[in-house]
């Protein structure tokens, strides 16, 4: 049966100003480039969330494997912030983990082991050399999240790197063995959450559906899970538009495809910017307004700050996570902002991921001791099946590799993004059948097993 979960925690006061949540989407670091801090929030204690921190002052001795010393260990993270269509892409994800390893190491490592994180910048296109780089010297991929992670693949399992990434796309990452996500979305699983919520809201908008991708790997399977998942709720898919990943010099004969399909629900997929930017002028110029369904990636404040015309303020989307604008009232949510923006970073929800990857990595890794290894932190992730981050996200089954029931409706408005359900504040509308199974065409495609694991 339905249900509403609510995770209320003590109110603390925030002052959160624009100019912390801004991006100017640009990478700040460059590719392969290594730090071993980065300026923590003044003032870090022991704690985020509801959770002790995993990291602070230890003994640890030893070389136990790739890439661990007695004073360091070696991690790999990285985006595609290099990619020339979209200079910046996905980078809060690399500004959340400089400030996390800084917030760590400020606080005597793990076990005592400061943290060496190197940076991968992948362009989307060159994914594989970042693997070939980062195998042969790193202990653990942590909060990374790269567009077209199936083609690092044969490279990854190869050499044996495990990954604790912010996201997976491809069926053949989300399903692959030595692979941990804070909060998984498998090729066999989607989340449907905000697809219910929005049937709920437009029950006759949903007869008329449509979709829009890009003409590469990542947004084709994500649309091929969301449609049957959705077709699901009742939704009636018209018609589907495919562009260019690079971008179109004109985006009105895509808008007007859709507009002459009659849909009346979008779903979107790809960057929030300049695609969609351009996507949402091109139809606005058509007086094409439909409901636009996007990712969470959406909840990008570069995004809302472009929005001063409103043209996006029929766009929806979900997250597992406490809207940062509803921070007073979570204390894990603060403290990522705290943390982050005295760093210097950037703020979005790709970087919350980035956050909670790294925290759950960091647990895991704290649990090893001295004795620091690859297989056991796997054994510690492996039995990991609860993971909320000190109540940072709903709850998810990382270990399990399963999604999470539980979601929050969003939409933006102006320049502000607002919960639209459930409306308490700190809450997520919850139902097991929001992780929808999915059969068909992505399963067979990434030859996904009775054992979930995605053949190469």
């Amino acid at each position: 049966m339905k249900h509403t979960r609510r995770w209320l925690l003590s109110v603390l006061a925030l002052a959160l100003v624009a100019s912390a949540c801004s991006s100017d989407r640009k990478a700040e670091v460059s590719a392969g480039s290594s730090t071993t801090t980065a300026a923590p929030a003044k003032g870090a204690d022991t704690t985020f969330g509801d959770m002790a921190s995993p990291c602070g002052k230890g003994d640890a001795k030893g070389a136990t494997d790739q890439g661990v010393t007695d004073a360091a260990i070696k991690i790999g993270y990285g985006d595609d912030a290099g990619f020339s269509s979209s200079p910046g892409l996905n980078h809060q994800m690399s500004d959340a983990m400089k400030a996390f390893v800084g917030w760590c190491n400020d606080q005597g490592g793990i076990n005592g082991r400061q943290l060496d994180a190197t940076y991968y910048d992948a362009k989307i296109t060159e994914v594989n050399n970042v693997l070939l780089d980062a195998c042969a010297k790193e202990f653990f991929l942590v909060g990374q999240g790269f567009s077209l992670d199936a083609s690092q693949e044969p490279t990854r399992r190869g050499c044996g790197l495990p990954s604790v990434p912010a996201f997976a796309v491809s069926p053949q990452h989300a399903n692959a063995p030595q692979k941990w996500e804070p909060l998984p979305v498998p090729g066999d699983y989607t989340v449907i959450s905000h697809g219910k919520q929005l049937a709920d809201l437009f029950p006759s908008a949903i007869k008329k559906a449509g979709t829009i991708f890009a003409n590469y790997s990542a947004t084709i399977d994500s649309k091929d899970k969301v449609e049957p998942g959705f077709t699901s709720l009742g939704y009636q898919f018209t018609c589907e538009a495919q562009y260019n990943i690079t971008g179109e010099p004109d985006w009105k004969p895509f808008a007007q495809k859709l507009k002459q399909c009659g849909a009346e629900v979008v779903y979107y997929v790809g960057t929030p910017y300049p695609n969609f930017e351009n996507l949402l002028t091109a139809a606005d110029q058509l007086d094409y307004h439909p409901i636009w369904v996007a990712d969470p990636n959406a909840y990008d404040q570069a995004f809302a700050k472009w929005n001063t015309s409103g043209l996006g303020d029929k766009v929806y989307f979900r997250s597992a996570f406490t809207p940062m604008e509803e921070a007073s009232s979570n204390p894990a949510t603060k403290a990522y902002i705290d943390i982050v923006t005295a760093s210097g970073g950037d703020l979005s929800l790709l970087g919350q991921q980035a956050a909670s990857a790294f925290l759950l990595w960091a647990t895991a890794a704290k649990a090893c001791g001295s004795d620091l290894t690859r297989a056991c932190v796997a054994k510690h992730l492996d039995d990991t099946h609860e993971w909320t981050a000190g109540g940072f996200q709903a709850a998810a089954d990382p270990g399990a590799n399963t999604p999470t029931e539980c979601g929050v409706l969003l939409k933006l408005t102006g320049t502000k993004f607002e919960r639209v359900f459930p409306k308490k504040v700190n809450t997520f509308d919850c139902d097991p059948s929001f992780a929808y199974k999915v059969t068909g065409e992505v399963v067979t495609r990434a030859k996904i097993g009775a054992d979930r694991i995605a053949q190469l």
